[in-house]
């Protein structure tokens, strides 16, 4: 699997995927150009790159994918998480940029910012214990639909603008990214962890067969239970929903209901969760036919420091698709999904997805794919040195103060390879042998003589 056939093309694609990597700047192409040490060359090419679609940045993603698949035993399923994130931008001429609302901005009052949006498919790379990696296998543009038309616009232009906003909504795009992500794996049972936003008519009544999904839903959703059968003879049609359930809040507030204890591992060690669970529920955004379990988690117990006073978290409340999969594995799973968040900070952070200054549609939708499918790539590496017994940060020692830290970590963190990955490339670069000292006799405007220790070497193009 190549994400392009032109040997140029693949040795500016490789320079600019190792260079966001160790790039210490915002990643702008042309940082990434500079540092791949072509400042004095045409830059043409290197924008054409993306603006005309010459690399197949969806194959990185890809190869991504097969890996995971590989990693996880054929009897197991293959866990995803899903979500979406604003980068924020100021142009207003830049593709897919429109105002969006700030998901960190205070809860008592609504902030909007100009931003892109971006779906991501984040796969669960099992590590043992019930702890779990999420690496990205999908990073699509997510741009909103066109204006809404003047009011004096034709039945026909209200139209269009209808169908283009139901095709661009965040359920089509996901359902999207599931049947990709099942015609890509074939014969395996997918399971999809989304967040309230996903949780909705549209992902799934059109999930793909075989394939389930978990999510959380509102405290005051309506569920009901099945219909009863009626009696022979009755007039009218057959009822479809059966007497009122009760709301996943009613169901936290219910003492007479038992609690059950069950462990998951998250944020490092398993916890305990008390649940709740009641089945065969239905839901009218997901339809008839569905068949839901409901998943009330109490809220888990904290302290902020050792003494201090008692904290709660919120509760969660959870429905899912399967009426035959394990509650351990439900509460596993959806677990699992936070690692989408970490994720994104990651791209945004460290890799610098949402940098780059390019104004086609084509640019904004590849250049960020593929730095997002180099930061996969890097996972995956370091993931199959660690199921051969390889620590993959093991060639630095970690400071004093942030031994116990790391050293208790089941992976190394993003940070810890990246110091890995700029120590192996500069190593030979930066020693300080690099400069030799200045002869006494020396004239004073003399500058030191340097060793070659070219950092172009790393970025060669073929």
């Amino acid at each position: 699997m190549r994400a392009t056939s032109r040997p140029a093309a693949a040795g500016r694609l490789r320079s600019h995927l190792i260079s966001a990597l160790l790039l210490p700047d915002r990643a702008t192409l042309s940082n990434l150009i500079c540092l791949g040490g072509r400042a004095d060359s045409d830059w043409t090419a290197e924008y054409r790159l993306y603006s005309r679609g010459r690399v197949d940045a969806g194959a990185l993603l890809d190869k991504a994918l097969e890996e995971v698949n590989a990693a996880v035993p054929p009897e197991r399923p293959l866990v995803f998480g899903v979500d979406d994130t604003i980068v924020r931008k100021s142009g207003t001429r830049i593709p897919g940029v429109a105002w969006r609302r700030d998901p960190l901005g205070p809860a008592f009052q609504t902030n909007l910012v100009r931003g892109q949006r971006f779906l991501m498919f984040s796969a669960a790379w099992p590590l043992g214990d019930g702890d779990a990696r999420m690496v990205p296998v999908r990073f699509d543009h997510a741009p909103t639909s066109a204006r809404r038309p003047p009011s004096g616009a034709t039945p026909e232009e209200v139209q269009a603008w209808r169908e283009e906003r139901r095709r661009a909504s965040l359920g089509t795009l996901t359902v999207e990214g599931i049947e990709a992500l099942a015609a890509r794996c074939p014969g395996r049972k997918l399971v999809i962890g989304g967040d309230g936003g996903f949780t909705n008519g549209t992902v799934v009544k059109r999930r793909p067969p075989g394939c389930v999904y978990i999510g959380r839903v509102r405290k005051d959703a309506k569920l009901h239970f099945a219909p009863m059968p009626q009696a022979s003879g009755g007039n009218g049609r057959p009822r479809v929903y059966g007497e009122r359930a009760p709301t996943p809040g009613e169901l936290l507030a219910d003492d007479t209901g038992p609690w059950r204890e069950v462990e998951g591992f998250a944020s490092g060690r398993r916890h305990v969760f008390r649940i709740k669970e009641a089945g065969g529920l239905l839901w009218r955004p997901a339809g008839s036919g569905a068949r839901l379990r409901l998943l009330v988690i109490a809220p888990l117990r904290y302290r902020l420091r050792k003494g201090s006073k008692l904290l709660y978290r919120s509760p969660a409340f959870l429905i899912c698709t399967d009426p035959d999969l394990k509650v351990e594995e439900i509460l596993q799973y959806f677990l699992w999904r936070w690692g989408v968040e970490t994720n994104f900070r990651d791209l945004k952070q460290h890799v610098g997805v949402g940098d780059a200054q390019v104004r086609t549609e084509a640019s904004n939708r590849n250049l960020p794919a593929a730095l997002a499918g180099g930061y996969s790539l890097l996972w995956v590496a370091a993931l199959k040195l660690l199921a051969k017994g390889i620590d993959p940060a093991g060639g630095l020692v970690a400071p004093k103060w942030r031994r116990h830290i790391e050293n208790g970590r089941r992976t190394p963190s993003k940070g810890q390879l990246l110091r890995e990955l700029r120590t192996e490339c500069w190593r030979q670069c930066l020693r300080p042998e690099g400069f030799r000292g200045v002869p006494a006799h020396q004239d004073v405007d003399a500058k030191p003589q340097k060793v070659a220790y070219p950092l172009s070497g790393i970025f060669q193009i073929a």
